[in-house]
């Protein structure tokens, strides 16, 4: 498999139904748009007449919440088929998921479950992500989620777990910048370690969003602006990082696309600063 480039990334918006009106009405500057493939892995119906519109003037990229690859079951044969039959249609720029499990025993928990730190558990992901890249015929983008609690069991910290796995299976990473702090809060970890740890050839893309406090803990939300110190540690992604698709999540309370869109500018104007300083320095 190809190693992805990044010589011309940008910045993208998560495809939304509220904002089809106004990115049909008018090119958007977006490089390109992310769906939750879920979403699309249908036959017909309004979704699909979107995104097929839509596809005519932006690029995709798919992003999933139904892989559940960190479960112990097999993966699900049927939904390998259907999001590669949407891979084939959209031509996406990546496929993503989540380094997560989300239900047991054919019981959907509709959330994205941490997983136990373990060497049994980092076999037993790279033996998925292997089977699905091998049936999708291209790397896997996988991120990294928020967390509320931690295994008693876990044998290394999150983020040398995420580098192991990820160059054992030879697949991509999708930084979330937004659960990182959300779980640097929860659990007291350092954020800038855990960026520090993980291997700068892997970041295809970088996720940002807001988040949700409740009393002495953070919820990863998707329903607010992104915060100051989420900005501040992009900041520093940024430079550990170079040139990374950079996109903001919003799913609830969802704004006008131009509010939207002035949020992403902010996110170049930080990109582009980290690029002059990483040049001034070069």
């Amino acid at each position: 498999m190809s190693r992805l480039t990044h010589s011309s990334p940008g910045f993208g918006l998560g495809l939304r139904p509220v904002h089809y009106d106004a990115l049909l009405a008018e090119r958007a500057p977006l490089d390109w748009l992310e769906i939750i493939s879920e979403n699309f892995m249908v036959d017909g119906g309004k979704p699909m007449l979107m995104l097929d519109r839509l596809r005519a003037d932006y690029p995709m990229a798919m992003h999933g919440v139904g892989l559940s690859i960190g479960s112990d079951q097999a993966l699900d044969a049927d939904y390998l088929r259907q999001l590669k039959k949407l891979a084939d249609r959209v031509d996406p720029l990546w496929i993503s998921d989540h380094l997560c499990w989300t239900g047991v025993s054919g019981r959907n928990s509709h959330d994205l479950l941490p997983l136990p730190y373990t060497g049994e558990c980092a076999r037993l992901l790279v033996r998925k992500i292997g089977q699905v890249q091998n049936e999708l015929g291209r790397r896997l983008v996988l991120e990294n989620v928020s967390s509320y609690l931690a295994y008693e069991v876990s044998e290394t910290t999150e983020w040398d777990f995420v580098r192991h796995v990820a160059d054992e299976s030879d697949c991509l990473l999708l930084v979330d910048v937004n659960n990182i702090y959300v779980s640097s809060v929860n659990h007291g970890f350092d954020p800038v370690a855990y960026l520090r740890a993980l291997p700068p050839a892997r970041v295809q893309q970088i996720h940002l969003a807001g988040h949700s406090t409740h009393d002495d803990h953070l919820v990863d939300t998707h329903d607010h602006p992104v915060c100051e110190e989420v900005w501040a540690l992009y900041d520093i992604a940024c430079a550990m990082f170079g040139e990374v698709a950079t996109m903001i999540e919003r799913d609830d309370h969802i704004p006008a696309l131009p509010e939207l869109l002035n949020e992403l500018d902010r996110a170049r104007r930080i990109a582009v600063r980290a690029g002059q300083a990483e040049r001034a320095v070069a």
